[in-house]
């Protein structure tokens, strides 16, 4: 069977809450302290998920990390005194961001001719430190064929890597040769910069890139200023078409020359300030979106629902789709629990080119898998979660209770 692009989603755990652990996201410090909904944000991702299937296209998911973690509790040793950040850390459901979950080589750009998979170890942040030993245990079995796949450890700390949120690829199909392109910040702003340029030199290494054919770009700090704190946020890529805000990148026609003399059939969408300020565009996600090739071969953006309800956002989409671009459709989805932590559409999913059959089917979603899941959560996850909830025994019964129901479901209890 050709190689084809597969959309892993994660499904958003029973502990998701409003913290505000992540500096730097301002949709989650916006938020910090309101009530969260967990129930309601993962149906809204499963129905996300349930939309790409219904338009032909491959699907398949991660599951939520155990949580509250007891290992990190323990290290932190909470006892009730210390900052409530600190006490929030061990009930993060940020790993339903599978954009952060690693970095994705297809076989047809590797050395090796295997599909390379690097989970990103995610320094900057505590809470999100935590994740990538339990993130990598999925990737080992969902992508255990070793015929075709190879899973690396995260890079070493000191270099902050933070996944495919970083990453792009260009190529005339998925499953031909590609370019990618690794964006990193540079640190010195308010805010920190996430992607450190040595992270991504080392995962170009380990999965052995053709240098000729990998492009490293400064992201633009006025975009990481402004809350932009994954290259995601600001620009997306699929197949030939580059769509990007104009304040992207730190010099953006050196960037497009770059990618250009590697990928010289780039179609570049560019959105220019006067039409979507860089603040409407963080604000409203337009570009943290999945651009997507559709089985008639012509590409659809699906975007948060905050986009159709700004004017300047959706007048630009309409503009866009009307002409002879590449990008013929916009889809609006409602990920509105997902958005107020700082995720839309493109954060809750990890793009892998491979043959469906060579990965573990337990992974893959279809209808029947997808309504056992709803059901798991319809019974199972909170339906609402206060702050003063995190660190409760009542809550941590009822969180690792709802996962446990799930690896049921899903025959995947040596993930407990």
């Amino acid at each position: 069977m050709p190689l084809k692009e597969i959309n892993f989603d994660g499904i958003i755990g029973p502990s998701h809450n409003y913290a505000g652990l992540s500096l730097g996201n301002i949709a989650s410090a916006s938020h910090r302290g309101q009530t969260s909904h967990p129930r309601e944000a993962a149906l809204q991702g499963l129905a996300k998920m349930r939309g790409n299937m219904a338009r032909g296209l491959p699907q398949g998911f991660l599951l939520p990390l155990p949580r509250p973690n007891g290992v990190l509790g323990d290290a932190l040793a909470l006892d009730g005194s210390e900052d409530p950040a600190l006490r929030a850390a061990p009930w993060s459901a940020s790993a339903m961001w599978t954009a952060n979950a690693a970095t994705v080589s297809p076989a047809p750009d590797t050395r090796d001719g295997r599909c390379h998979l690097t989970p990103a170890n995610l320094i900057t942040m505590l809470h999100r430190a935590q994740e990538w030993q339990d993130t990598k245990a999925q990737l080992d079995i969902a992508f255990g064929d070793a015929k075709h796949f190879a899973v690396h450890d995260a890079v070493p700390p000191t270099f902050g890597d933070e996944g495919a949120a970083n990453h792009m690829r260009l190529c005339e199909s998925h499953g031909e040769e590609g370019v990618e392109v690794f964006v990193y910040g540079r640190s010195g702003g308010k805010f920190p910069a996430r992607q450190h340029e040595q992270a991504s030199r080392i995962v170009a290494r380990m999965h052995g890139l053709d240098p000729k054919r990998t492009v490293f770009i400064e992201q633009n700090p006025e975009a990481i200023e402004a809350g932009a704190f994954h290259n995601d946020v600001v620009a997306v890529a699929n197949e030939r078409v580059l769509f990007t805000h104009a304040r992207a990148f730190a010099d953006p026609q050196a960037a497009y020359g770059a990618i250009r003399e590697a990928f010289p059939a780039l179609e570049l969408v560019e959105v220019p300030e006067s039409a979507v300020s860089l603040e409407e565009a963080i604000r409203t996600y337009l570009f943290n979106a999945q651009l997507l090739t559709l089985p008639d071969g012509t590409m659809a953006l699906v975007v948060p629902s905050e986009c159709r309800e700004s004017e300047p956002v959706w007048r630009f989409c309409e503009q866009m789709t009307a002409g002879n671009g590449p990008i013929r459709q916009v889809i609006p989805v409602d990920v509105r629990q997902s958005m107020a932590n700082g995720g839309g559409p493109a954060c809750l999913r990890l793009r892998v080119v491979a043959d469906p059959a060579t990965v573990d089917p337990r992974f893959l979603l279809d209808e029947a898998k997808a309504s056992r899941i709803e059901a798991v959560i319809a019974e199972h996850w909170p339906e609402a979660i206060e702050p003063a909830q995190l660190g409760t025994d009542a809550l941590s019964e009822q969180v690792r209770a709802a996962r446990g129901a799930l690896l049921d479901a899903l025959d995947l209890n040596e993930l407990g």
